[in-house]
């Protein structure tokens, strides 16, 4: 088509000198206004995009009568003539008559601007108009609707600003359709303070262009609001607002969850009689569902159930899925296939997330085979939620199928694809997924990246994660909240906190996913007091607190200890409701337990009104810490005569309470059965708990064995566990046995190289000592310093080993000496310490005792 209409339209065809003809003035039998009078019925058509073959049939005809009558100057009527063939579409003959026109006027011209716009051929309406220009034809206000239109079409914002100049300087500017069109293209290409600035010039607004300049606004979300400010002066005009007004204010309000002033539209949709209108009825629906107002929704959809068309049903079923009424939606689309309304792609995209939500896969199946067996097309957004339903119910080959099952690749299911994969750690897959769509040539978006970046996360795959970073500057994506957030989780969890920090600061928009994210990144890794900083700065900065913040913060409470802080976030918890939330409640239970107010702990726990395994967890837990052993285990007991079934964190916190209360065979018992009577597989920290066991118990060789016959390779973690019994218990073998293998797996944790180092003093083997000191300084590992703090008085104190900074360390030195004297006097001494320790101490508290 395009190739026809650039030969038929080629440049020569300007360079011809016969653009006018002149007419012999003879009379015929056919005169100009009779065959205009035959052409009168035909123009009728005219307000339609294209034409029937026998229109252009009669068109050519007539055509034909001018041609044998010899009219050749045929003026209004040869314009209207090409304006047939124009809207039938046929280029041949509006090219031969074209030519034989008075182009000095601008009608004809005006027809081919118009014909190549709806064609969709923007770039040769566009050349039209430069060659009218260079013909020396000036336009008139029909030249620019359409002018505009195929700008539009192009996104040639640069060009239409310069057109607007042109029109100003023909006086066009204010006329009715020339402003409209020039209202609606920067509208709809974001330049709003042109369009407004334009809209608020003119003298004559009507509803199409109100219409026009709500949608721009509602289409800017940093402009929005002003759709209200709009709609409340349009009501003082005289333009009556329609349907589509009413639908983008309902959009509005749903977008921004603003129920009031939805319910206030709605009172003046029933006013003006609109409330059965499909459209309108359809967006109120989704305003309510979105503003959670679900009985609201309900109740109007009832209201025009009679009426209801497929949007509507879809509407009502997507509200309840997005609300978490999974009952109902399922009630609702049986009453949808006992009505006879046909579900369609649209339907299954917004039902099939139920499905993970009740856990549910053969319900996904069913659904998914309904959709072949009645032919429901299969398109992007259906194909997409096939993929996320089998993904989050692990079904992984299923979603792989559905992704092979695309005859082309398409950005959004590869996307769906790495998501997917990333949520069942399969991050290997889903960076091949990424390098595929990459060696496809199609272009990463944002919501891409933002997925592919948590596998380079759990891989630790630093490298990988600073190039995808880079691409993401390069392109610009770097400000979008979602992929800041994304980016600064991967450094965080790669061990570049550092990093991520820097990343999040740079952010110039942050939400609340950005800090949750942030505040709990810097709690995991040892960083509590900066957690707790952005914790308050989330609150300053205007941030909304969720279950997940106060979660972050509280963990980040408990390993600083501080009890304080942590009733404080109690008390917010309870004035803004999140103490009914399950995951916040048990995480203040283990924060009162790890600051050592067990009886807080279980208060909060015995006031929870429901309960899940993660509170009975926790509670457990904070027992068994305190080595309450027998409170522990009826705990468990009692967990599951309510119903719950003990999980791998439940087995862990009761065996690691045997541990410490020294019950050992108790806590192997319970190794055992969450293996053989419950089906866990033990996991690596479930070994270390029984390998702790045994090594509080002095049974290291027992203990030895654990390691030697466990299903998988041990981590250092388990290795250390055995390192520090053996400094208990003085087994130099061992400890030995156990060091070679963690300089290897973690060669610069300086807490292995200094247990060893002080079982060999202890042994009196200092040769070895000098040893282990000089691969330290070798290896270029450096002992970190200990650090413990109490709180008194709402202030925290800090010690080292030795430490003489505090400003009341001689009154402190003297009280600990006291102390280490009285122990002695009662016969008490520290196991393994040099002698020379107790000496040394009492000399740093002599000047003390002098002073006081």
């Amino acid at each position: 088509m395009y190739k026809r209409i650039s030969t038929i339209f080629s440049r020569e065809a300007f360079s011809n000198n016969h653009f006018f003809h002149s007419a012999q003035s003879s009379h015929f039998p056919y005169t100009e206004e009779v065959l205009a009078s035959h052409l009168a019925p035909l123009l009728q058509h005219q307000k339609g995009s294209f034409l029937s073959p026998p229109v252009l049939q009669q068109t050519q005809q007539i055509h034909a009568q001018i041609t044998v009558n010899g009219l050749h100057n045929m003026g209004i009527l040869g314009t209207r003539i090409l304006g047939m063939y124009i809207l039938c579409n046929n280029y041949l003959d509006a090219k031969k008559l074209f030519f034989q026109l008075q182009l000095c006027y601008a009608a004809p011209w005006n027809w081919m601007i118009r014909g190549f716009t709806m064609t969709g051929y923007y770039d040769y309406a566009i050349m039209f108009y430069f060659k009218m220009l260079s013909f020396g034809t000036n336009p008139d206000k029909y030249t620019f609707p359409y002018l505009i239109k195929a700008c539009g079409g192009l996104r040639a914002v640069d060009l239409v600003k310069h057109i607007h100049g042109m029109i100003n300087e023909f006086g066009f500017e204010l006329d009715v359709y020339v402003g409209s069109a020039l209202v609606k293209f920067y509208a709809e290409n974001d330049c709003l303070d042109n369009a407004r600035n334009l809209f608020d010039k003119l003298p004559q607004r009507d509803i199409v262009m109100w219409n026009v300049i709500l949608n721009g606004y509602l289409k800017c979300e940093s402009l929005a609001h002003n759709v209200v400010e709009l709609f409340v002066e349009m009501r003082r005009s005289e333009v009556k607002p329609n349907y589509v007004t009413y639908t983008s204010v309902l959009c509005l309000c749903g977008s921004k969850s603003m129920v009031g002033l939805g319910n206030q539209v709605h009172g003046l949709v029933v006013k003006c009689g609109l409330e059965t209108d499909p459209t309108v009825a359809n967006t109120l629906v989704a305003m309510y569902t979105k503003c959670r107002s679900l009985f609201d929704a309900r109740m109007l959809f009832d209201f025009v159930a009679q009426k209801a068309d497929l949007i509507t049903w879809n509407a009502m079923i997507g509200g309840y899925v997005q609300n978490g009424y999974m009952n109902e939606a399922s009630d609702l689309f049986r009453k949808m296939i006992s009505s006879e309304i046909k579900p369609d792609s649209v339907t299954f995209a917004s039902l099939l997330p139920l499905v993970p939500e009740l856990g549910c896969l053969d319900q996904g199946k069913e659904i998914h085979c309904y959709i072949v067996r009645h032919g429901v097309l299969f398109d992007l957004f259906l194909k997409n939620a096939l993929i996320d339903v089998y993904f989050k119910c692990n079904d992984v080959e299923m979603a792989y199928k559905v992704f092979k099952q695309s005859s082309a690749v398409d950005i959004v299911i590869c996307t769906a694809m790495i998501s997917g994969l990333v949520l069942n750690g399969m991050n290997v897959d889903a960076l091949e997924i990424f390098r595929g769509l990459i060696g496809n040539k199609l272009r990463p978006n944002a919501v891409t990246f933002a997925s592919v970046l948590p596998a380079c996360a759990a891989l630790a795959a630093l490298k990988l994660g600073k190039e995808l970073h880079g691409n993401i500057v390069k392109k610009g994506l770097e400000g979008r909240c979602y992929v800041g957030s994304a980016i600064s989780d991967m450094y965080a969890k790669c061990g570049r906190l550092d990093l991520g920090h820097e990343v999040f600061i740079r952010m110039s928009e942050r939400d609340s996913v950005c800090w949750n994210s942030m505040i709990t990144n810097c709690s995991q890794n040892g960083k509590p007091e900066v957690a707790m900083d952005l914790f308050l700065r989330m609150g300053l900065e205007g941030a909304k607190y969720d279950c997940v913040s106060i979660s972050a913060a509280l963990s980040a409470c408990a390993d600083l200890s501080d009890l304080n802080r942590g009733k404080e976030i109690h008390s917010l918890m309870i004035r803004r409701g999140f103490n009914f939330d399950l995951f916040a409640t048990s995480a203040l239970i283990d924060t009162y337990a790890k600051c050592g107010d067990l009886d807080l702990a279980s208060r909060v726990f015995d006031n929870m009104e429901s309960r899940n395994e993660v509170s009975w967890n926790s509670i457990i837990a904070a027992y068994g810490n305190h080595g309450e052993l027998n409170t522990c285990v009826e705990l468990f007991r009692a967990m599951e005569d309510e119903g719950f079934r003990p999980d791998g964190v439940t087995f862990l916190a009761v065996m690691s309470a045997c541990g410490h209360a020294g019950r050992v065979e108790e806590g192997k018992s319970y190794f055992n059965s969450m293996i053989q009577d419950y089906g866990f597989c033990a996991r690596m920290e479930h070994y270390a708990c029984l390998i702790d066991m045994f090594g509080r118990a002095g049974r290291l060789e027992e203990a030895f064995r654990v390691i030697e016959t466990m299903p998988f390779t041990p981590d250092a973690g388990i290795w250390g566990t055995l390192l520090g019994s053996c400094r208990i218990h003085g087994n130099v073998e061992l400890a030995e046995v156990a060091s070679e293998h963690l300089f290897r797996l973690d060669p610069q944790n300086s807490g292995y190289y200094v247990l060893l180092s002080n079982l060999h003093a202890d042994s009196g083997t200092w040769t070895r000592v000098n040893q282990i000191r000089g691969m330290m300084k070798e290896r270029g590992v450096k002992k970190l310093t200990g650090y413990s703090w109490i709180e008194v008085d709402n202030s925290s104190h800090v010690f080292a080993a030795a430490d003489k900074s505090h400003p009341l360390s001689s009154q402190i030195y003297a009280v600990l000496n006291n102390l280490l004297v009285e122990l002695q006097d009662e016969g008490y001494y520290a196991r393994n310490a040099p002698s020379c320790f107790l000496e040394s101490l009492c000399q740093q508290s002599k000047p003390t005792t002098q002073e006081s």
